[in-house]
């Protein structure tokens, strides 16, 4: 990787980035270091949450954990395609602890993502430096994830496909357009406040979840995100200008 393109590998890190910034704190879910007394707390109060590794890539070893009522099937998780359930969260803890890679972990507040054809499916937002050195969001792809699975990564049997298609199913054409134009302006603050915490950072991948009212949340923020996953799309313009920047900063050689 080029010297001149700094990368952010720690979620914890990035997160905390973010939340200097006031004008995106309503946008990031609720994340802490993952122990037993953060997750506990976390279920209470949010039912749903993500436990993922602090660093990690592609959606490996994400982990959905509920928590829905009394009896056998109080807590539950699901890793993977495996889901199994417990009466109780010391029996889920122990389970989950034992299902997670031996690395610092974070929690964060579920958000239930929207769905297309029964499947859940949220946005990458690619935002770059452009010819001129300043910010540019040049792309944005939805991903629909595979139907046994909780990640929506291509690398994890997700289907990248056209965002249009995805919102079409949620909201009529001027609200999706609206929504497009959002999603653009919120990958371009999340990028500056980005490269303010973190000088030299030239590309991030937003992945932006929408849930019942829509409102975005950012999930993640990827500092070395796959420019490659625009080709699926069947208009090559998209991919061209991604591409084009890339080789223009050195992240691909010309």
């Amino acid at each position: 990787m080029p010297k001149n393109i700094t990368r952010v590998t720690s979620k914890l890190r990035k997160t905390a980035a973010l939340l200097r910034d006031e004008s995106l704190r309503a946008y990031v879910p609720v994340t802490a270091r993952m122990n037993r007394h953060t997750l506990r707390n976390m279920l209470d109060t949010h039912r749903m949450v993500y436990v993922k590794p602090n660093v990690g890539t592609f959606g490996n070893g994400v982990i959905r954990v509920e928590k829905r009522g009394e009896g056998k099937d109080a807590y539950w998780f699901q890793s993977g395609a495996k889901a199994r359930s417990f009466r109780s969260f010391a029996a889920m803890f122990a389970a989950l602890s034992q299902a997670k890679a031996r690395r610092p972990y974070l929690v964060q507040k579920g958000i239930h993502l929207l769905k297309h054809n029964g499947r859940r499916f949220d946005l990458r937002v690619m935002v770059q430096h452009n010819l001129q050195q300043r910010w540019e969001t040049t792309g944005i792809i939805g991903r629909l994830a595979h139907p046994k699975k909780i990640v929506t990564n291509y690398h994890n049997g997700g289907t990248p496909m056209k965002a249009e298609t995805l919102l079409g199913s949620h909201m009529p054409a001027a609200r999706r357009t609206r929504m497009m134009s959002r999603l653009k302006q919120l990958g371009l603050s999340t990028a500056r406040q980005m490269s303010r915490s973190f000088p030299g950072v030239k590309e991030i991948g937003l992945d932006v979840a929408l849930d019942h009212t829509l409102h975005p949340w950012i999930l993640e923020v990827n500092t070395n995100p796959d420019p490659y996953i625009f080709r699926v799309l069947k208009d090559k313009s998209m991919f061209r200008k991604v591409i084009r920047y890339a080789k223009a900063y050195g992240r691909i050689r010309k």
